[in-house]
């Protein structure tokens, strides 16, 4: 404590971050970092850039890291915002737009940094107690309200709120905005980028911390309306106009540039380096699929694809394919949806981690 703190510094109460061991050989589990490492094509994109270009600026825009993010989700640039982190999003998210009259809303249980900002920030806030099954329950929050946040699946009950809800939410409230915070989402559910193009009160956060294995990186995005994100660029410029540096884009591009995981209904992340598919298939005709690219864990030996109306056709983007892999000596299938693999050859394709609904191959 000094004598030159602020009155509001005193005030605080900081986030503790978790703790980072310094021994090794740990099974590390307090900041849900992911166990496998980021993509080879990712390390490769990195130490390609480290190099006499260091000297220079970044892009203070990561144009090239919006427009890979923005093809990735079938949106426009203008509807993504970047920042070193989900939470140096959030902590714009929470002075751009939720520092309003009223107090904003969120779970009782839920990410602990929320009060942080709302104490940084002077921001009124209300914690609305989740269900006795730890579910969030729409109709306990309010019309009247400066804003609406929560983390999809919420941390740390892992209880995931389906999109239905979230639009019905953002129908009943259509004066507030309605943040949904989706650091985990990769690992089940389905993202409320869906829907920004229909709604103007819906922002959506997520990072490459968790599913992408970037946590050392720091690189998270925002997804919205173009006035929302106009808002956060605005606060990012009166802030810090750098906050991603050269290696920290071309690492998140990278990502971007290759699916690197499936999910085989569970949460269990799967990767491998990039293979031909055509190379590995024998129950069906590759040349009649078209090449393709996929990636998959090292326990998974062998894997082959077919179209899910059960026919041979020429592979084309948005054409449903059900992926076939060999896991612990049983074939598993899963429902997949092709799109244009950014950065590769026109005729390839990549499989997106798209999921139909569950019980479809059970």
């Amino acid at each position: 404590m000094s004598r030159f703190w602020s009155e509001r510094v005193h005030r605080l109460q900081p986030y503790v971050p978790g703790e980072q061991p310094k021994m090794t050989n740990l099974v590390k589990l307090n900041t849900n970092e992911n166990p496998y490492g980021p993509s080879p094509r990712v390390l490769e994109a990195i130490r390609a850039a480290v190099d006499d270009s260091l000297k220079l600026y970044p892009d203070p825009n990561a144009d090239r890291l919006k427009a890979a993010i923005a093809r990735y989700h079938g949106i426009d640039s203008a509807q993504i915002f970047v920042g070193n982190g989900s939470d140096e999003v959030l902590a714009h998210v929470f002075l751009a737009l939720l520092k309003h009259a009223r107090p904003i809303l969120f779970p009782d249980i839920t990410y602990s940094f929320y009060p942080v900002y709302c104490g940084l920030y002077e921001i009124d806030y209300r914690a609305v107690p989740l269900a006795e099954d730890f579910s969030l329950r729409i109709d306990d929050y309010p019309n009247d309200n400066g804003g609406i946040i929560f983390p999809n699946p919420n941390a740390p009950t892992g209880c995931l709120l389906p999109l239905a809800q979230i639009e019905a939410l953002a129908q009943r409230c259509p004066d507030s905005l309605l943040v949904v915070d989706e650091a985990y989402i990769d690992f089940g559910g389905d993202s409320a980028i869906a829907l920004i193009d229909n709604y103007d009160n819906i922002l959506v956060v997520q990072t490459l911390s968790k599913s992408r294995s970037l946590a050392g990186l720091r690189v998270g995005f925002a997804a919205g309306h173009p006035d929302l994100i106009a808002a956060l660029e605005r606060v990012k410029n009166s802030f810090n106009s750098y906050p991603l540096d050269r290696l920290a884009i071309v690492g998140a591009v990278a990502a971007y540039l290759q699916v690197t995981w499936l999910l085989f209904g569970t949460a269990e992340l799967l990767w491998h380096d990039e293979l031909a598919v055509e190379e590995q298939l024998a129950a069906y005709n590759a040349r009649d699929l078209g090449p393709f690219l996929a990636c998959f864990h090292d326990d998974v030996r062998s894997f082959r694809f077919r179209p899910s109306s059960g026919s041979l056709e020429p592979a084309r983007p948005g054409q449903h394919v059900v992926v076939q892999a060999r896991i612990d000596d049983r074939w598993v299938e899963r429902p997949y949806t092709l799109s244009s693999a950014a950065g590769a050859p026109a005729e390839h394709y990549e499989i997106t981690v798209k999921r139909e609904p569950r019980g479809l191959f059970s």
